[in-house]
């Protein structure tokens, strides 16, 4: 579903990313981990296709089809979902208009027809409900004066609802307590599917106690410097990330 190819990134001429390879099949989940810095939400937002990185090698392929030229609105329509580290607010946009408006805007790309707002309220009020969300925030300005728990909380909500082919989730696990915790990997667990697949990007092996990864991948100075099962992350609290250094000779 997603391959990486050797893949260089800069931003205001500091190389961030300097090799990255991964292959991501349908069906799976993997974990990519790494100390601050190490250049793990660079490589997500360039998945996602955010501008202010350049690329200055490789390439990124989803779906057999090369995305670095394509927008972010453009890789969105492909099924592309990225759940930022830290939401930005958007005042005057409630929280079921923006989720309203991006439903349609993906239908619309697919040459689908609108589904009525109804409709999607159902489904909405539905996932609130789970994720323990007040049907109050529904209608504040997205994300404007929501906690951290909250914020990640709606993140969730609207991968949910939109249920995009390749979703990476940025440390979700911050700000949410352990019962938050729960109930979202819960979802995390449900979206999956052989027609997704999903990339944890988190500093803690805790969220990966609930949602089983595949393969874990460790991420050091721009480069995956070791791969593996999900021991990898269970073995951190142990080894830290020095001892992989020392191990990799990196």
């Amino acid at each position: 579903m997603l391959k990486i190819i050797d893949l260089h990134v800069s931003l205001e001429n500091k190389e961030i990313l300097k090799g990255v390879n991964l292959e991501i099949q349908a069906n799976q989940v993997h974990a990519l981990m790494g100390p601050n810095g190490s250049g793990k939400s660079t490589l997500s937002s360039v998945i996602a296709g955010k501008k202010e990185y350049k690329v200055t090698k490789g390439a990124i392929f989803f779906e057999k089809k090369n995305i670095l030229d394509m927008s972010p609105e453009s890789r969105a329509h492909l099924g592309i979902f990225l759940s930022f580290q830290d939401p930005v607010d958007i005042p005057g946009i409630s929280v079921i208009n923006f989720i309203i408006t991006a439903v349609n805007s993906l239908r619309k790309a697919k040459k689908m027809e609108e589904i009525t707002s109804v409709e999607i309220l159902k489904k909405v009020r539905k996932y609130s409900k789970i994720l323990g969300i007040d049907e109050k925030i529904l209608y504040r300005s997205l994300n404007e004066g929501f906690s951290g728990g909250e914020k990640k909380r709606n993140e969730i909500l609207q991968m949910s609802i939109l249920n995009p082919k390749f979703i990476i989730l940025d440390e979700t696990d911050s700000g949410l307590d352990i019962d938050s915790l729960r109930v979202v990997s819960n979802l995390i667990n449900a979206m999956r599917s052989i027609k997704n697949a999903i990339l944890i990007i988190t500093h803690y092996q805790r969220i990966l106690e609930y949602v089983t990864p595949d393969y874990v991948h460790i991420l050091d100075n721009g480069k995956i410097i070791k791969s593996g099962g999900k021991e990898i992350a269970f073995n951190l609290d142990k080894m830290g990330y020095e001892c992989i250094r020392k191990e990799h000779k990196v």
